[in-house]
């Protein structure tokens, strides 16, 4: 999305753990491995900016918002806000496809999570409505999941404009999908967002039926710009914030949904009416990172970072995760489309 201007503030502490460190291929960066960690968590192998400013097909190759993988064929999908679905190779990042999308009434759509399930059907959301569409690989619309009213853009519900349906990942068994809400409704504290399921039933013929709502709080000024499910059920979160004349603060959380309470029926969320909220625990702030020689084209407080908006996790192994990150230029000369390789320890 065009990402508002906030004001972030410094969160300290972090998870203890080993991280891991690897080389890098062509058209990536790298430096010593023993100078890769982010935290005790986190470490960065690589970047790259292959992609960035470059046109495929004769599509612009960025606005990426949203990255997953099919692991039908190991293939990497990108979505972007600009009404683009991508396909990439997942070890050179090549486009090779690209197909255009659109809504019931042939209009954009500013496209911002994707899944690809398991039959090799693309799960979109749109944070226009906000809506959650299942496309064919081939850009036709195969299906709409159902909304709750509250979660609709003002006046028909509560959302505020570029601020509803970002993040969307499939739990561990495929029948719980997740949306992530970036900012908190209107009457909501502004630090709570809410995280819409839903669930596919054995006897709907695989149609997704709304579900639990859980709370998740955001830390001061930031909003959440992804969500990816962990083989275990844990959730991936990504806080993001953008400060002009600073630059972006972007922070991976680790949070667990499974103990928190169901929100569906909770009209206004203050944090003092007895919900218990997703616990999150603080994996990594990206300006810790190493900037393996980045530049940035505006100010940052860390030449690596950027509008970082789309996360896949591309491997996993006994608690640790390949982690893929990748910033939405927005078409802009001053922003840059970079992915990032990050091997998380969870």
């Amino acid at each position: 999305m065009r990402l508002r201007t906030v004001l972030a503030t410094a969160t300290a502490g972090l998870a203890a753990a080993t991280c891991l460190t690897a080389a890098g291929p062509a058209n990536a960066h790298a430096t010593s491995q023993d100078s890769h960690a982010c935290s005790p968590s986190v470490s960065i192998d690589r970047f790259s900016d292959a992609l960035d400013k470059t046109t495929y097909d004769g599509t612009f190759v960025g606005n990426f918002s949203a990255l997953a993988v099919d692991h039908r064929d190991g293939s990497l999908a990108a979505v972007s806000d600009r009404s683009a679905l991508f396909s990439l190779d997942r070890k050179t990042l090549a486009p090779k496809g690209v197909v255009p999308l659109a809504d019931e009434s042939g209009a954009a759509l500013d496209s911002e999570g994707l899944v690809v399930d398991r039959d090799g059907t693309r799960l979109i959301s749109s944070e226009t409505e906000p809506s959650v569409r299942r496309y064919s690989r081939d850009g036709r619309i195969l299906d709409r999941l159902p909304v709750p009213d509250a979660l609709s853009v003002a006046p028909a519900g509560r959302a505020v404009p570029n601020g509803t349906f970002e993040g969307l990942t499939l739990l561990p068994g495929g029948r719980t999908l997740l949306a992530s809400m970036e900012y908190a409704l209107s009457g909501d504290s502004t630090d709570i967002v809410r995280f819409q399921t839903w669930q596919r039933p054995r006897t709907t013929g695989g149609h997704f039926e709304a579900g639990a709502q859980y709370a998740y709080r955001t830390d001061a000024g930031l909003g959440v710009p992804e969500v990816q499910a962990t083989p275990d059920g844990r959730l991936l979160i990504l806080e993001r914030g953008f400060t002009a004349g600073v630059g972006n603060t972007v922070r991976l959380y680790l949070a667990d949904p499974r103990r928190a309470t169901d929100t569906s029926g909770v009209e206004t969320l203050t944090g003092q009416n007895g919900v218990r909220l997703i616990k999150k625990t603080l994996l990594a702030d990206i300006v810790n990172c190493p900037s393996l020689g980045a530049t940035a084209k505006q100010p940052q407080p860390n030449p690596l970072l950027d509008n970082i908006e789309g996360m896949a996790i591309t491997g996993y192994s006994k608690g640790r995760l390949k982690v893929l990150l990748v910033s939405d230029d927005n078409q802009n000369a001053a922003q840059t489309t970079r992915f990032y390789y990050l091997r998380v320890r969870v």
